[in-house]
């Protein structure tokens, strides 16, 4: 049974834009000190969160402030593995952007995508799944390859009405003229590409039904599969919120509830690859964020409703979860 994170094939995409821009890929493991020795593992699993750190490490090896950006142009389906094929059969853009938010675990846990029609446009957004920050590298990258990969399927280009994104603005806006065809917006609430609505329905030039239906077959057994390996430290998180306000458990507490030792807790949370503490910090800040939207609770209550000792320790605690003071993420949000 896999474990949960990112499959190895992942990886693989970093690997071919740092060969694309005519460097070396062992002297890269060498730089990031990544272990090389476990792509020979085609099932082998690692951490959304290491694979954010090669990708910030290449961007940083290769001196590509838009390393992220150039990745998405040259990414295709087959690098997505299953995840790709079930997309490249869908019957039309609509039908692939569905498979896209459906067998998006397969791939990644730590975001997704969500659109709507508003009058003649279409809103692709890129949602984080769990609260907190990610890299802009890997934002730009989610938005140039989807970008590039939907006009790939359709054999047109598409033309964007507009881009935003929350991060700042870097200093050169060429790059993304160059990628997009147009300059973003930055500093914004989404993560937001906007379209012509016609685009939902153009159909893929790929499309077979038959092919579909057997590529959709094994994406459905992989994600299930997942699922069923994450669903122990889902269990504890969410009986971990339903103790709050009343109080926030201990790991004993914890144990006591499923009814194991505290040794066998840390051992099942392990092997999903997170711990008590992990699960612990998660639990706070969602529940943090959550309460930061209801402008009802004040910053002491949201302090007092998580369990912390004084509003100052809860203002730490949040600044260092997500770069913010939670006065600051407050004003950020549009309720």
């Amino acid at each position: 049974m896999k474990n949960p994170g990112v499959p190895i094939s992942m990886v693989y995409p970093i690997m071919k834009t740092i060969a694309h821009k005519g460097y070396e890929i062992e002297k890269f493991f060498t730089y990031a000190s990544f272990d090389s020795g476990v792509l020979q593992d085609t099932e082998a699993r690692i951490s959304e969160a290491e694979l954010e750190r090669l990708l910030i490490a290449a961007a940083n090896y290769t001196q590509d402030d838009y390393f992220g950006l150039h990745q998405g142009q040259i990414t295709e389906l087959a690098d997505m593995g299953i995840f790709g094929y079930v997309i490249l059969h869908s019957k039309t853009i609509s039908d692939a952007l569905a498979a896209y938010q459906r067998y998006n675990a397969i791939l990644c846990n730590v975001f997704n995508l969500d659109w709507e029609v508003e009058g003649d446009d279409l809103l692709i957004r890129f949602l984080l799944n769990h609260p907190g920050q990610i890299s802009r590298h890997t934002i730009e990258e989610m938005a140039s390859s989807l970008y590039h990969l939907l006009g790939r399927l359709g054999g047109q280009r598409i033309s964007l009405n507009e881009i935003h994104f929350m991060h700042d603005a870097p200093a050169d806006m060429q790059p993304y003229m160059e990628v997009f065809g147009r300059v973003p917006c930055f500093g914004g609430k989404d993560n937001v590409l906007c379209m012509s609505k016609d685009v939902l329905n153009s159909p893929i030039m790929y499309s077979d039904a038959r092919l579909l239906e057997v590529f959709e077959n094994i994406a459905q057994e992989t994600k299930d599969e997942l699922t069923q390996v994450s669903a122990y430290s889902d269990q504890v998180a969410q009986w971990m919120k339903k103790c709050v306000p009343s109080f926030f458990p201990t790991l004993q507490q914890t144990a006591d509830y499923f009814g194991i030792s505290t040794r066998t807790l840390q051992n099942k949370l392990k092997a999903e690859q997170t711990s008590y503490n992990e699960l612990s910090v998660r639990v706070r800040k969602e529940l943090a964020i959550s309460y930061l939207k209801k402008r009802e609770h004040s910053i002491g209550d949201i302090a007092y409703l998580l369990n912390f000792s004084e509003p100052s320790a809860f203002q730490n605690a949040f600044k260092k979860w997500t770069g913010l003071t939670p006065g600051q993420y407050r004003a950020q949000v549009r309720i």
